[in-house]
């Protein structure tokens, strides 16, 4: 299916009056500056929102327009799957998200390597936004860079996710059983919806899309404490745990993502009920599992 170009003139039709245009990428597909400048991570949206999906036309529109959801079937970047247009301020921030996407999909295999032009080419951007994104990929520790190649995935074994796991459990739990003791039963109901938020994606099999979820739902439990750095800390953890490990099959069974994901619910009720010893039990299992 022939790919539908952005012309510079059909940039400036989005615009808002007014607005400065950012350093951009050939084709006028640069980032204007909104979300995605340096230090955006794209942390979790609390509020229960989710990521952008991976394998979009990215598009430099200056007035963000709701993503249009994309299955996760197949490999993000297949040459010839149709790519809907999504509107988002940040033309880096939106390639970062598709590339942590698919490295929890998998389709960013560990230990490939893989080239800022090619993937610029599979989104339809310059290979300026990618080459920023893959840099803050390098900083997490997603990747490493190859000179005159690209970014390689890292190779993660089972050994550096247990180690997470429990680095995890450190900061998490100490701070979950202390809220047991100053948050309200109320309070805890109100994060049922991202909990049940959790079983639907996992039901789906959807692996990027539940991960998303699953953070989702850890940076509400936590944002709790009134800690924001605490929240950043655990996030970026959490996000690291969740890829792939090199040798290991890409997409967990849907069966575990949804056993994985009821524990979000049994969470809050011992957290509900002041249950530290169930808690406990809970919030191991769950960073054991991922």
């Amino acid at each position: 299916m022939p790919r539908p170009r952005v012309t510079r003139e059909g940039v400036r039709e989005q615009r808002t009056p007014g607005a400065s245009e950012g350093p951009g990428g050939s084709g006028g597909l640069g980032d204007p500056g909104g979300t995605g400048g340096p230090g955006d991570t794209g942390g979790p949206d609390v509020s229960g929102g989710r990521a952008a999906p991976y394998g979009l036309r990215v598009s430099e529109a200056r007035t963000p327009h709701p993503a249009t959801p994309a299955s996760l079937s197949g490999s993000a970047f297949a040459a010839a799957a149709p790519r809907p247009v999504i509107q988002r301020a940040s033309v880096r921030g939106q390639v970062l998200d598709a590339l942590r996407s698919a490295l929890v999909a998998g389709d960013l295999a560990p230990g490939e390597v893989y080239s800022a032009p090619a993937l610029g080419e599979r989104f339809g951007v310059s290979a300026t936004p990618v080459r920023e994104a893959m840099q803050q990929l390098a900083i997490e520790g997603a990747v490493e860079v190859v000179p005159n190649r690209g970014f390689r995935v890292i190779r993660r074994g089972a050994r550096e996710l247990a180690e997470l796991a429990e680095i995890r459990g450190l900061v998490e739990m100490p701070v979950m059983l202390r809220l047991t003791r100053t948050v309200a039963a109320p309070c805890w109901a109100e994060l049922r919806p991202l909990a049940e938020a959790t079983v639907a994606a996992a039901s789906t099999g959807d692996h990027a899309r539940y991960a998303e979820s699953d953070r989702v739902f850890h940076a509400a439990v936590l944002a709790l404490s009134g800690n924001r750095q605490l929240v950043q800390l655990a996030d970026d953890l959490h996000r690291r745990a969740q890829w792939p490990l090199a040798g290991a099959p890409t997409r967990r069974p849907r069966a575990d993502l949804v056993a994985d994901a009821a524990q979000h619910a049994a969470l809050l009720d011992a957290l509900a009920a002041e249950d530290v010893a169930t808690a406990q039990s809970v919030v191991r299992k769950h960073f054991a599992t991922g």
